[in-house]
């Protein structure tokens, strides 16, 4: 069984039992796991870790659900790489690229959903459910598909079509609501309370979150047991962008690293839905709510539930935050596959922006041991990246493509030889 005590108010520390719930009912504070750490540190080593199996679950020590049965589509441990071209070109010597693109369902989200739905087996619902922005959709209808759960996600009506398709497949009821994702969670809160289902970032999100910190874990393991001295991650909820942070924090309370950890911790918002970014250059402690409006629509939350949490984090690591313009979003996705091979949806256009302002800026120096976090498979937001396509139209003859290969690289001011 999980090494999970109580929940705990995140505000005003009154606990609760270990039961489907996300508020206090005294100040309405979030609720999070609290951990026996002590009997943790009994039982998990690297080499515990290393025994693990390939996914999350190897981590099932210092996650809020039973790792005995979990229900996994083989979600984590996904590739930490080496990005020595992007690295050149923005003038980095030891930048590393956590590709969560590459998860069954393309998105980070199957790492918290994972969780997530092993715990609504625990609590006996039969149903899972979300408000999304897109990738929870997918992971959700997928989670529950694999472990025999009823499925019904909530999405805004605009969202992108592949992001439709990926949840769509799995056939779980899909409600296009016409509205922003605000607008989507408000309602979801509604039905929350009038129907018993399992809503993975709603009354079960206390366990959802933690899922996100074996991004964390996964990047110090595979960083041969190291702590980045930068982390860059892009933000939605802020909900992410925390649990990285306590992912490391975790490696070195239980003396898997050496501690304590100074990484600083670097947060990246797209221009047209920036309010953490906006609240941290403001030097502000509360959030102010804005009404989206970005092509990066799988961090189009105007109202992040954890944005003073990750203000914290941002000053207490001693990180920043910065914002994308909205046209460099592209240019970052393009930037990403043309030296890396790594096609990333508009969050990680964002990341890789939001990288290359952070070296101009001087924040992060040439040998820095760097980690950016690609969260997302650009397969799901192609519509954004249609302007790349320029093919050479030819007849099916040589003679026609050598004539249209010469025009082409007079175009590029290339001598023809490739």
């Amino acid at each position: 069984m999980p090494f999970v005590n109580a929940l705990r108010c995140k505000e005003c520390l009154r606990e609760y039992p270990v039961e489907p719930m996300n508020v206090c009912e005294f100040c309405f504070g979030p609720l999070e796991p609290v951990y026996d750490y002590e009997a943790i540190r009994k039982v998990i080593s690297r080499q515990s870790i290393e025994r693990g199996p390939y996914t999350m679950w190897r981590y099932k020590d210092l996650l809020p659900a039973s790792g005995e049965n979990p229900v996994d589509i083989s979600a984590g441990f996904t590739p930490l790489v080496k990005a020595r071209n992007l690295g050149e070109e923005l003038g980095l010597t030891n930048l590393y690229l956590k590709n969560d693109s590459v998860n069954p369902s393309f998105s980070f989200k199957d790492r918290v959903v994972s969780v997530a739905a092993t715990k609504a087996l625990e609590f006996n619902f039969d149903t899972l459910a979300c408000a999304s922005t897109g990738n929870l959709a997918c992971a959700v209808a997928a989670h529950a598909a694999r472990a025999g759960l009823r499925a019904v996600v909530f999405i805004p009506a605009d969202l992108e079509k592949g992001k439709v398709i990926g949840a769509a497949i799995y056939a779980p009821t899909l409600v296009a609501v016409d509205g922003n994702y605000d607008e989507v969670n408000r309602l979801c809160s509604e039905v929350a309370d009038r129907y018993p289902w399992a809503f993975v970032n709603i009354n079960m999100r206390p366990f959802y979150a933690e899922g996100s910190k074996t991004l964390g874990y996964e990047a110090v393991e595979q960083l041969g047991w190291r702590v980045p001295r930068h982390a860059v991650v892009p933000a939605a909820s802020g909900s992410m962008f925390t649990k990285i942070w306590q992912g490391y924090n975790e490696m070195a309370d239980m003396g898997l690293v050496a501690g304590p950890v100074h990484t600083s911790m670097h947060l990246a918002q797209a221009e047209g839905c920036n309010p953490i970014v906006d609240a941290f250059e403001s030097e502000e402690s509360v959030i102010r709510p804005i009404k989206p409006d970005t092509v990066a629509k799988s961090l189009a939350i105007g109202n992040p539930a954890d944005g003073i949490y990750a203000l914290r984090v941002l000053r207490k690591s001693g990180g920043t935050a910065c914002a994308t313009p909205e046209p460099e979003v592209l240019e970052g996705m393009k930037l990403l596959a043309q030296t890396e091979g790594i096609f990333t949806e508009t969050a990680g256009g964002v990341t890789v922006s939001g990288l290359k302002q952070l070296v101009q800026r001087g924040i992060i120096h040439r040998d820095d041991l760097t980690v950016a976090y690609i969260t997302g498979n650009g397969l799901k937001t192609q519509e954004v990246a249609e302007s790349v396509v320029d093919p050479l139209t030819i007849a099916p003859n040589l003679r026609a493509f050598e004539a249209a290969l010469n025009g082409a690289n007079s175009h590029n001011g290339s001598n023809g030889h490739n």
